[in-house]
């Protein structure tokens, strides 16, 4: 009898990762895979017995490094101008705009999830800029929006009181805890540049601020 043939979604729901990792697997060969045309393909036979391995020498799929690719988690259509002056609301607007990714499923948990860890620590780093962010069961890969304010918030526990203008919201399946920390670190670091956030407050479109956010 022919094996079933699963797709890398098919793949991801039955290991209980992200596609992005079984794609990233397929590409190193460090899963049994081939392509029909330009499209992965997996033998649901060649995967049990894979999965089967591993379990058997007590070693589980490790999530592979990645390369923080900007464009690859934010799009023109998740950069926000923000007109709000509070944190939450300011918080939510940008949480209700990434709940239009296909990568969120479900858009009352991230704006109750991602409200409760704001209220658990502050996410403000400095310099103007705040992280909020989350790991999530329904999300099905790591994702971003940005909020760029008009006005300051001064609601956010900043350590330097420095009023946050910039919002960068990240949000990740939770079996990404690498490559969302990775993705916060990466952030953290690029936004340390006074002429980048400079820029980005001073951006009159949403294409504008993509194209500095993605830029080298």
């Amino acid at each position: 009898m022919e094996d079933d043939i699963l797709t890398i979604e098919e793949v991801a729901k039955y290991l209980r990762v992200s596609e992005r990792t079984v794609y990233d697997w397929a590409q190193k060969g460090e899963i049994p895979a081939g392509k029909i045309g330009t499209v992965w393909r997996f033998k649901k036979s060649e995967i049990e017995k894979w999965v089967n391995e591993r379990l058997s020498t007590s070693s589980r799929p490790e999530e592979p490094k990645q390369s923080v690719i900007v464009k690859n988690i934010l799009s023109p259509d998740r950069i926000v101008f923000i007109n709000h002056s509070t944190k939450r609301d300011a918080i939510v607007e940008l949480a209700t705009n990434l709940a239009t990714a296909p990568q969120i499923k479900n858009e009352k948990e991230l704006i109750e999830e991602i409200l409760k860890r704001e209220e658990l620590m502050s996410t403000a780093i400095g310099r103007g800029l705040a992280i909020p962010h989350v790991r999530l069961a329904s999300v099905t890969d790591l994702v971003m929006s940005v909020g760029i304010c008009k006005n300051e918030l001064i609601d956010f526990q900043t350590i330097d009181d420095t009023p946050v203008r910039l919002l960068i919201m990240i949000v990740a399946a939770y079996n990404q805890h690498s490559y969302y920390l990775q993705t916060l670190s990466f952030f953290s670091s690029k936004l340390k540049n006074k002429e980048v956030r400079e820029a980005l407050l001073n951006c009159n479109s949403s294409l504008e601020a993509y194209n500095i956010l993605t830029s080298e």
